[in-house]
C-alpha cells in the first residue's frame, strides 16, 4: 500500500527533480499527479518510465491526497498549501513562505527529523533554503560533539538556485562574450554573471545583509539550536548547478580537525573528501547529481581558541530543494502515516 502523491510546480527545474527523485528512490507511491499553472497546462514531464500530463493547479481537488510537495514560489503558495492542507493533504512547501512560522516545522531529516510530529498544527512542512540545507548537515553532527558558538559562512551559489532564468542568463552571456555583436545584458540577475561574481542574492534588508544572509541565520538556529550566531556573506558564481560555502566554525569546547574529519564521516547525509593534495577536495561540478553534502579541507582555525574551517559542496537543487523535500515524505511516511 502506497501513497497518492501530487507534485505542484512539475515543470519546473525543482519540480522535474522531485519526480526523478521520487523514481529513483522508489518511493511508495500508489496514484501520483502533476500540477502547473494554466501557462504549462498539459505539458508532459517524465516520471520513471512513464509521461504524465500536467493538470490545473487551479481546479485541483486535494481531497484524498496523502501528500503535496510544492515547489512554487510564494505567491502561488499562499493560495493553494491551504487548500491542500484544509483537504486533509500535508504540504512539504520549498517556498520561503512558512519557513519562519512557529508552527510550521522546518526540517532536514538529517539534523531534526522529530520535528515533523510538529506538521499537524497547520498541516505543512517547510523544506528550507538550499545555503541552509547544506550547512546545517555539516554543522550538526559536530555541534553535538563539542557545541557551536558562532559560524561565519561566505557561500559560493550557483545560477541554478534563481531558477531556469538563471540558468539561461549565465549561458547567453557566457556565449555573447564571444560575439561582440550579440550584446546579453542583466536581466534576472544585478549585473552580468559570466566571469563574474555578483555579492547580492535576494533583496537587501535594513542592516545592509541581503535576504538571502537573513534566511541562513534565521533557519540555522529554527533547525539547529537558537543559540547559535551566524553571520552569512551570500555571493552568486558562474556555476550551473552546485552550491558551495567556506565555513569558519567556533566552539565551546576545543575540537581537534581529526576527531572533527571522523564525526563528519559517520555523518549522516555527509561525505568527506579531504586529502591535502592536488584535486583531494570536491567542487561544486562534481557533485552534480549526487544526494550527498561534500566536506573537504577540514582544518584548524589557529585565530581562535576552538576553531574548524572546512568546505561544503552540493547539488543545491537535490539536497537544497528536491531531495529533502523527498526526505520529508519519506519521514513524514515512515514516522506518521504509516502506508508505505
Amino acid at each position: 500500500m502506497g501513497y497518492r502523491v501530487v507534485v505542484v510546480g512539475a515543470t519546473g527545474n525543482v519540480g522535474r527533480e522531485m519526480l526523478n527523485i521520487l523514481d529513483e528512490r522508489q518511493f511508495p507511491i500508489d496514484e501520483i499527479a502533476v500540477l502547473a499553472s494554466r501557462r504549462s497546462l498539459g505539458t508532459e514531464v517524465s516520471f520513471g518510465d512513464k509521461t504524465l500530463k500536467t493538470q490545473d493547479l487551479d481546479t485541483f481537488d486535494f481531497t484524498g491526497w496523502d501528500m503535496a510537495l510544492f515547489a512554487v514560489g510564494s505567491d502561488a503558495t499562499k493560495v493553494y498549501a491551504p487548500k491542500s492542507a484544509a483537504a486533509g493533504c500535508v504540504v512539504i512547501d520549498n517556498s520561503s513562505l512558512y519557513r519562519y512560522d512557529p508552527d510550521v516545522p522546518l526540517i532536514v531529516p538529517e539534523v531534526n527529523a522529530d520535528a515533523v510530529h510538529g506538521y499537524s498544527k497547520k498541516n505543512i512542512i517547510a523544506n528550507p533554503n538550499c545555503s541552509t540545507a547544506q550547512m546545517v548537515v555539516a554543522l550538526k553532527p559536530l555541534h553535538d560533539r563539542a557545541k557551536i558558538k558562532r559560524v561565519v559562512v561566505s557561500t559560493y551559489q550557483s545560477v541554478s538556485g534563481a531558477g531556469k532564468e538563471g540558468i539561461d542568463e549565465l549561458w547567453d552571456q557566457t556565449k555573447s562574450i564571444y560575439n561582440p555583436t550579440d550584446d546579453k545584458p542583466p536581466k534576472k540577475f544585478t549585473k552580468q554573471i559570466a566571469f563574474n561574481v555578483i555579492p547580492h542574492i535576494d533583496v537587501f534588508m535594513e542592516d545592509g545583509s541581503t535576504k538571502e544572509e537573513w534566511k541562513m541565520v534565521a533557519e540555522t538556529k529554527k533547525i539547529v539550536d537558537t543559540s547559535i550566531k551566524v553571520t552569512a556573506t551570500c555571493v552568486r558564481v558562474p556555476v550551473f548547478v552546485g552550491h558551495s560555502e567556506a565555513i569558519n566554525i567556533e566552539f565551546e569546547d576545543f575540537l581537534d580537525e581529526d576527531e572533527a574529519r571522523d564525526i563528519l564521516r559517520e555523518a549522516p547525509g555527509v561525505m568527506v573528501i579531504d586529502k591535502r593534495e592536488d584535486g583531494g577536495y570536491v567542487s561544486p561540478a562534481e557533485c552534480v547529481g549526487d544526494y550527498a553534502t561534500f566536506i573537504s579541507r577540514i582544518r584548524q582555525d589557529s585565530t581562535i581558541d576552538n576553531g574548524i574551517n572546512l568546505w561544503c559542496v552540493s547539488d543545491n537543487l537535490r539536497k537544497g530543494a528536491a531531495l529533502n523535500a523527498v526526505q520529508i515524505a519519506e519521514t513524514l511516511g515512515r514516522e506518521v502515516l504509516k502506508k508505505g
